[in-house]
């Protein structure tokens, strides 16, 4: 299984843009990580201080924009005093749950462990 090689109409073994793109952008530095927060629920901008440790406010703001552009995540402003902002994940940005998943397995697999994770990996 290659996910990311065309065979039709292209250069046999060649890497396809469009996973190429793909992969570019969900793999951006925090990025994993800020859609990973999002998985489990819509977040305020201080509330991925606590979900993301050491993601610094320029970066993810940065990120967080990257991400509305793509349609990944949409950005909500209250209509409320105080105006409160909360980012929440597009039907696009769902869609990634069983990617992330798959990673999540395969890192819980073949990587060292860590107590975050709460599992340790499976000896070869």
């Amino acid at each position: 299984m290659s996910c990311g090689i065309q065979t039709e109409n292209h250069v046999a073994g060649a890497v396809c843009q469009v996973f190429h793109r793909t992969i570019e952008v969900i793999g951006r530095r925090w990025t994993g990580a800020i859609i990973s927060a999002l998985m489990k629920r819509p977040r305020r901008f201080c509330e991925f201080r606590e979900a993301v440790p050491d993601l610094s406010d320029r970066l993810l703001t940065e990120r967080l924009k990257e991400l509305e552009e793509w349609g990944i995540i949409v950005r909500e402003v209250s209509a409320t005093r105080p105006i409160q902002v909360l980012y929440r994940l597009t039907p696009k940005g769902e869609a990634l749950d069983p990617v992330f998943c798959a990673i999540g397995a395969w890192a819980r697999q073949f990587e060292a462990h860590d107590p975050d994770c709460g599992q340790t990996p499976a000896l070869p």
